[in-house]
C-alpha cells in the first residue's frame, strides 16, 4: 500500500446509501416471530426459501457476491458460491433476532483478543471499535453482556431510527446505546462517554458522505473507504481496536479483536497517522475475507468497477 494515498470525492460511493432496502417492518415482525415462536431450527429451514427468492430477484445482489468472491484466492465464485454468500448473510441476520433477544444460550461465542482489548475495557479505560459490514455486530456486542462494560454505537441518524424500530419489533424490553452521527453535539457526547470508559462502536466501511474518502488497496485493485472515522479517533486521541463477529457455521462465531492503531502515542504524525490506521484497518478487513469468504456482507459494486473498468 502507498504510504500517502491521495484523498478522492467518488461519485458512487455512497451507492450502498442510494438503494431501498427490500425487507420492511412488516417481513420483520413476521420472521421474528417466527424465529421466536417455532425456535432457531425451524426459522434456519425456512431461510432456504427466502434466499432463494433473493438469489432469483435481486440480479445485482448475485453480481456482486460474484465479482466479490473471484477476488478471493482459492475460492470459487460460481452460483452455489454466491447463494451460499446469500445464506450466510442471511443466517447472521436470523442469529441477530436471537442475540438481541437476548437467546446467548444458543450459541458458541469464543473470543480471538490478541491485544487484551477486553481488559483494557473492563479497566475502565474507553476506546473506539472499528467494524465492517461483515460477520455478526450483535456477537461482538455481546462481550458487554459477559463483562462490566459499557458499548455505544455510532451511526448515522437514519439507521439510528431504522435499529431503533427493528428493537420495538424483536424485543420492545431491549436497549441499545446510540449516538447519532451528524447532530449537534454528537461529538461532545462521544468524548464524554469515552471518558466515562465506555468503547464506541462504528462501522468504518460506508459512510453517506462522497468526500474525504482514500482509495486503498484491497483484495487486488483499489477501493474507497472513509477516513473520518480515523480522523476522529486522532482528533480524541484514543486507541482503535478492528472487530468482527465471524460466523463459522452452525451456531458457532469467533469474536476477533485487534489493535489497529493507539492514536494517543505522542510520537504520531497526527498527519500521516489516520491514515496508515485506516490502511491498517483494510488490512486486517482482508484478512478476515480471505480466511472466511462468506462474512463479507456489502452486496454492491464496492469497487465501483462499472465505472472504473468500462
Amino acid at each position: 500500500m502507498a504510504d500517502t494515498p491521495p484523498l478522492e470525492k467518488t461519485k458512487g460511493s455512497a451507492e450502498w446509501a442510494q438503494r431501498k432496502e427490500r425487507g420492511n417492518m412488516a417481513a420483520l415482525r413476521l420472521m421474528t416471530w417466527i424465529a421466536l415462536h417455532l425456535g432457531r431450527r425451524i426459522s434456519r429451514l425456512v431461510l432456504l426459501p427466502i434466499v432463494a427468492y433473493f438469489y432469483a430477484f435481486s440480479p445485482s445482489a448475485r453480481a456482486a457476491s460474484r465479482q466479490y468472491l473471484a477476488r478471493i484466492p482459492g475460492q470459487s465464485s460460481g452460483a452455489l458460491a454466491v447463494f451460499k454468500h446469500l445464506h450466510a448473510f442471511a443466517a447472521v441476520t436470523l442469529d441477530r433476532l436471537f442475540l438481541l433477544n437476548g437467546r446467548m444460550d444458543l450459541f458458541d461465542i469464543r473470543i480471538q483478543d490478541v491485544n487484551n482489548a477486553v481488559a483494557v475495557a473492563v479497566s475502565g479505560s474507553g476506546f473506539l471499535l472499528m467494524g465492517a459490514h461483515m460477520g455478526s455486530f450483535e456477537c461482538v456486542r455481546s462481550i458487554a453482556r459477559d463483562h462490566p462494560i459499557q458499548m455505544v454505537l455510532l451511526m448515522y441518524e437514519e439507521n439510528s431510527r431504522n435499529i431503533k424500530q427493528m428493537l420495538q419489533a424483536i424485543n420492545p424490553q431491549a436497549q441499545q446505546d446510540i449516538i447519532s452521527l451528524g447532530q449537534p453535539g454528537s461529538m461532545l457526547m462521544v468524548k464524554e462517554r469515552l471518558g466515562e470508559g465506555a468503547l464506541i462502536g462504528i462501522l468504518g466501511d460506508r459512510s453517506l458522505d462522497d468526500s474525504g474518502h482514500v482509495a486503498v488497496d484491497f483484495l487486488g485493485s483499489t477501493a474507497s473507504f472513509p477516513l473520518g472515522p480515523f480522523r476522529m479517533a486522532a482528533m480524541l486521541r484514543k486507541p482503535v481496536y478492528f472487530m468482527a463477529g465471524i460466523y463459522l457455521g452452525g451456531n458457532r462465531y469467533c469474536t476477533h479483536i485487534e489493535l489497529v492503531m493507539d492514536f494517543s502515542d505522542p510520537t504520531l504524525d497526527r498527519a500521516q497517522a489516520p491514515v496508515q490506521a485506516l490502511q491498517r484497518y483494510v488490512q486486517l478487513i482482508e484478512a478476515h475475507c480471505k480466511a472466511a469468504p462468506y462474512n463479507w456482507f456489502n452486496f454492491f459494486d464496492f469497487w465501483q468497477t462499472s465505472r472504473h473498468d468500462t
